[in-house]
């Protein structure tokens, strides 16, 4: 059903870690951690600037693959890993990019399910990478027959 989306991708996007959307972002999830909103803090790490808390990838605008067209309403949050290469910091340009990697079915008890595999990208402006997040979405029975109407 999706694999002729596998290896698709959407457009590179202009994201900019913005201070206040760190520190809301913090305050979400729970994290106290002053390395994030404190600014004397920050300045006084090894990074010489507040950092952003390893999740936030999850706020940036990756684009759209136009081929891809996912209901909005349904979809299992399967899994999400993150790989760094640095932490990212407050007032940075990161472009990223999401690219479809894989499809998959399976058959459970449930019925058979869909498993899309998705991985977002994001690079500094001189194209080095700076992270990578794999997220798995699961798509139920349910679903799946909707998307083919």
């Amino acid at each position: 059903m999706l694999k002729s989306t596998i290896g698709k991708r959407s457009s590179k996007m202009k994201n900019t870690i913005e201070r206040g959307s760190v520190r809301k972002f913090a305050e979400a999830i729970g994290d106290p951690a002053s390395i994030y909103f404190d600014e004397e803090v920050g300045k006084n790490s090894k990074y010489k600037n507040n950092i952003a808390p390893p999740t936030f990838p999850v706020t940036f605008n990756v684009g759209s693959i136009p081929e891809l067209n996912l209901p909005t309403e349904g979809l299992i949050h399967g899994e999400q890993i993150y790989h760094y290469t640095r932490p990212l910091v407050v007032g940075e340009d990161v472009y990223c990019w999401m690219e479809v990697k894989d499809y998959y079915e399976k058959s459970g008890n449930f019925g058979n399910m869909g498993f899309l595999v998705l991985t977002k990208h994001g690079e500094d402006p001189s194209g080095e990478l700076l992270f990578t997040e794999e997220r798995i979405v699961i798509i139920s029975e349910t679903v799946r027959k909707g998307m083919l109407v």
